[in-house]
């Protein structure tokens, strides 16, 4: 049985079962972009649901609200979404970020070359990089996309918030072997996702997640992203 340490932990505190499961999740998981078409139990998704509602938040408003497609309905998503990437530029709810500047563009560099490395895309081919990132709005072929939402009054606190539920969804689906990728890219056209799933203008779209079965064989499934010394993200003031 998994048993957690009290509050008030002593300064070092031993590694416990519970630890050691959290951090095999976090080291193991990774961004699924290619799945196998077989979809999920209804009960599993709930699981997965069941406990990513427990996601502290601000006042523990629970902002997050999603819309789950599958079936007939993704794939009308899919339609729509490849027709508006085709016809015209994306205007998404919350501003993308100004610029990736530092070690941020480092990094992300890295991610995109390590990607292109995996399914044999040459460094400079723009035309092939453009079918690759074409894939996210076929959500890689997942069953399943979950489009996360908030209340819009609630602003960046809400998407915030939304952020840590998207974390623990991942790992709960990472923990009963189910893979997902979150996806900004959808966000990026919200009049899309607000006519095929009815959001209503008062929600914010924050992001998606397809998530069901990884088709391990591929190759964009080889690859893993790196990540910096925990030393790189914290100052410490005694």
């Amino acid at each position: 049985m998994t048993t957690f340490p009290a509050t008030g932990a002593p300064a070092a505190a031993a590694a416990t079962p519970a630890f050691d499961t959290v951090s095999a999740l976090l080291h193991s998981r990774y961004s699924c972009r290619a799945f196998l078409p077989v979809p999920l139990p209804r009960a599993t998704i709930e699981r997965i649901l069941a406990a990513a509602q427990r996601t502290a938040s601000w006042c523990n408003a629970q902002p997050w609200q999603l819309h789950i497609a599958s079936g007939a309905t993704l794939q009308a998503l899919r339609t729509a979404l490849q027709a508006r990437v085709a016809g015209g530029p994306p205007a998404p709810d919350l501003p993308w970020p100004r610029e990736y500047r530092g070690v941020y563009q480092e990094r992300r560099r890295e991610c995109g070359l390590g990607l292109y490395d995996a399914v044999g895309i040459a460094r400079g081919d723009r035309a092939a990089s453009a079918l690759q990132a074409a894939q996210n709005f076929t959500m890689f072929g997942a069953p399943h996309v979950a489009v996360v939402t908030s209340d819009e009054a609630l602003g960046p606190y809400g998407a915030v918030d939304c952020g840590a539920y998207v974390a623990n969804f991942l790992l709960a689906a990472h923990s009963l072997g189910v893979a997902s990728i979150a996806q900004a890219a959808l966000a990026a056209y919200p009049d899309v996702l607000r006519s095929v799933l009815g959001i209503g203008d008062d929600r914010s779209v924050v992001c998606a997640i397809s998530f069901g079965m990884a088709d391990a064989a591929h190759p964009a499934n080889q690859f893993r992203t790196t990540r910096a010394d925990p030393a790189h993200s914290v100052v410490w003031r005694d």
